[in-house]
């Protein structure tokens, strides 16, 4: 444990935020809420074109956001449309950082995986400097644990070999416990990468139990329907999972992720409010909204 006392809100300033489809209205409202350079990851979107996510980047860019977009390998169509995307994304967002995703597609096209994007999609050469990779503090409902544990060292092998920096990004959770257990071992292998640990926006109950089941969180889902996170009632938010983590010390660099599912703007607030230490106040506002 820590020597001195715990500051949740300390660990709660490095933040991201994760948004689906931000339009004008919702960035321009975003850049008075959120502290400038704040990282904005963009969700890959089937239905979204490529202009749609170039002209979302490009809005946060001038709004003072850090735009990072999800880049979906399975569902690229070739080599030559990802390096179009890219090409677009540096000259009119300056976007140099992406988090490459598998992405939940049977048939893929022109890469099978993430890490075919990283070996072969010359990331670099369109002016990338940095990526992320997904982890998942608790089973992935498709893939086996040993699988996910090498991939990861194989994603960031070959992202090293490409001179690509790295941060790992986490599924959400809702158990701070597995967050911090899945952690220690992840640094226990020797990987000591920046870490962004994925948690759920302040939303009601029915809503987290919505996406758990979606996103295939088990282990979190069982918890919250048998009253795991004990008296959960109307908005809720990650706190057990901040105060948790900002208690233990030798965890590397880690910092909040989170993903927006009560909508991006009222998870802004409660991020901002959290950094400041008053999470309650950003529960608050989520509610009234």
């Amino acid at each position: 444990m820590s020597a001195t006392a715990p500051d949740p809100a300390a660990f709660a300033r490095r933040f991201s935020l994760e948004a689906t489809r931000p339009n004008t209205t919702e960035i321009a409202t975003l850049a008075n809420i959120i502290p400038r350079g704040t990282s904005l990851y963009l969700t890959a979107v089937p239905t979204q074109s490529p202009r749609e996510l170039i002209k979302a980047a490009a809005a946060l860019r001038k709004a003072g956001v850090e735009p990072v977009a999800h880049v979906a390998a399975r569902r690229l169509a070739s080599a030559a449309a990802l390096q179009e995307l890219l090409v677009a994304l540096r000259g009119e967002a300056d976007m140099r950082r992406l988090l490459v995703i598998g992405g939940d597609v049977d048939t893929p096209g022109a890469f099978a995986d993430a890490l075919a994007v990283i070996q072969k999609g010359r990331l670099r050469e369109a002016g990338i400097e940095e990526i992320g990779i997904g982890s998942y503090p608790e089973p992935h409902p498709r893939i086996a644990a040993g699988r996910l544990e090498a991939a990861l060292d194989e994603k960031i092998a070959a992202a090293t070999a490409h001179g690509l920096r790295v941060h790992i990004v986490s599924q959400f959770s809702f158990s701070p416990e597995r967050i911090l257990a899945w952690l220690k071992q992840l640094r226990a292998c020797g990987i000591n990468k920046p870490v962004r640990i994925g948690m759920a926006g302040p939303t009601n109950v029915a809503a987290l139990l919505r996406f758990a089941r979606r996103c295939g969180v088990s282990a979190s889902l069982r918890g919250l329907a048998s009253g795991f996170a004990g008296g959960l009632v109307g908005q809720v938010g990650p706190d057990r999972i901040v105060e948790t983590l900002s208690a233990v010390s030798n965890l590397g660099d880690i910092a909040p992720h989170y993903f927006s599912f009560g909508g991006t703007l009222e998870t802004a607030h409660y991020a901002c409010e959290a950094a400041a230490g008053r999470p309650e106040a950003g529960r608050a506002i989520a509610q009234s909204n």
